[in-house]
């Protein structure tokens, strides 16, 4: 297609192996050439800590913040006016509001880390209100959603990773990060009574790409590939983080919060819609 294209990966301290191989491969047989920005590990367990002891929904705001964070801050840096997303209507349309919040809420991140952390966040990558609005309207850098302007179907395009640049399939959606998968597969069904399979499989009912009977089948399993792997998961993350099984239970019983418990700046983006709308649309332009 002609681009020069540079790809960006977040290395937050909790890829699997499957996970790096499957980046290595992609790059190398594809010549992009790869950029990575790693988290300074004791400031993001403290982060994540903070979260998970905030007892909200979307215990992933900080990975998905600084995933934003990097790509706006890299484009600009490079004046790259394009950031290409996978992001798309065919596979992703479909999550509720109430299961979490918005990660651009740096505003939240800092509320909750000042709340339950207990390290000051020097190099966590940081995108504010303003560096948002000042990136898309100032700086035109634009979000191109680009499989939203293709036929795509979820299978045929693993088929097609798989032989053409040696991928190998994770098992279940975003479950190439040990940490989100073990989020996803454990703790979101466990203490939030949610299973994000049911907004995956729906979006696929939606665009035409599964039955209802097919999902219903599929909800019929567990979030987890084998007890062997949450087992496995579950010591790993919780020795990762620094704690122990008591303080892990002690976590995962506290009581259900709501974003709005903590600082927000939910209204002022209430407030903003109009311009929010208008940004987003602008970024899927050409």
């Amino acid at each position: 297609m002609g681009l020069r294209s540079l790809a960006i990966h977040l290395d937050n301290g909790w890829d699997s192996e499957l996970a790096i191989n499957n980046i290595n491969n992609s790059v190398e047989k594809l010549g992009i050439e790869l950029k990575i920005v790693s988290c300074n590990w004791e400031e993001f367990r403290d982060l994540q800590l903070s979260f998970l002891k905030a007892s909200v929904a979307n215990a992933e705001i900080p990975t998905d913040h600084a995933i934003l964070s990097i790509l706006y801050h890299t484009a600009a840096e490079k004046e790259i006016r394009y950031i290409i997303s996978g992001g798309n209507i065919a596979t992703e349309a479909i999550m509720p509001e109430s299961w979490g919040y918005d990660p651009k809420d740096l505003k939240q991140i800092k509320g909750i880390h000042q709340r339950f952390g207990k390290i000051k966040l020097k190099t966590f990558p940081q995108l504010t209100l303003f560096d948002w609005v000042y990136y898309t309207f100032v700086r035109r850098i634009k979000f191109i959603p680009i499989l939203n302007y293709i036929p795509y179907v979820k299978e045929n395009a693993k088929k097609l990773i798989e032989k053409e640049l040696n991928w190998k399939d994770y098992g279940l959606k975003h479950y190439e990060s040990i940490y989100t998968r073990f989020f996803q597969g454990y703790i979101l069904p466990k203490k939030f009574n949610v299973d994000k399979r049911r907004a995956h499989l729906s979006t696929l009912i939606c665009s035409g790409q599964m039955s209802r009977e097919e999902a219903l089948k599929e909800m019929e399993r567990s979030p987890y590939p084998s007890e062997k792997m949450m087992e496995e998961d579950k010591e790993y993350v919780i020795k990762k983080l620094g704690l122990s099984r008591e303080e892990f239970a002690r976590i995962m019983s506290l009581p259900i919060k709501n974003f709005q418990d903590y600082p927000n700046n939910h209204s002022l983006f209430t407030k903003l819609n109009f311009f929010v709308k208008l940004a987003k649309k602008k970024a899927t332009l050409n």
